[in-house]
């Protein structure tokens, strides 16, 4: 996508909320959901409103996932992902997620900017949450594919716009 997100209409706002317990930080709109329809990831803009950069373009919603995704960092899911996949292939996908990010800038824009890759990151794996919430919305991730296998998920279309 280019260009600024859509605000999320009321109902979505509503759920993303109820999920991070917490009203989002900018606008955003849903991209992955559940066969339900409840959100499970989101696409933010690449600045809040209030112009602060927003490095994290694709946010895990989905409460059961993320909880998931939690329990693999916290029995060593980064450092086993980093040992088993190619520095080459996620120094490439860091480059692309920054690339998409800083493509939907508006055109013209002269202030701060988000930075680093995948979670802001520009080398190594920082969050598997980021990663996992970026292959389900569509994107090439050699980390998110890695996580997605560990807890045996496959990837859902992309939510209609």
């Amino acid at each position: 996508m280019s260009g600024p997100a859509p605000d999320a209409g009321a109902g979505d706002v509503a759920a993303v909320t109820e999920q991070l317990g917490r009203p989002p930080a900018g606008r955003f709109r849903v991209v992955a959901r559940n066969p339900d329809g409840s959100p499970v990831v989101i696409e933010n803009e690449p600045l809040l409103d209030d112009g602060t950069p927003m490095p994290t373009r694709y946010w895990l919603v989905d409460p059961a996932l993320r909880a998931a995704v939690s329990r693999l960092e916290s029995e060593g899911g980064v450092r086993r992902a980093e040992a088993e996949l190619d520095p080459g292939e996620l120094a490439d996908a860091h480059r692309r997620y920054a690339a998409e990010r800083d493509a939907a800038l508006h055109s013209g824009y002269t202030g701060p900017r988000p930075s680093g890759g995948v979670g802001g990151t520009r080398q190594g794996v920082k969050c598997l949450h980021a990663h996992l919430a970026w292959w389900l919305a569509g994107g090439v991730d050699p980390v998110g594919e890695w996580v997605a296998g560990e807890l045996g998920l496959e990837r859902r279309p992309p939510a209609p716009i």
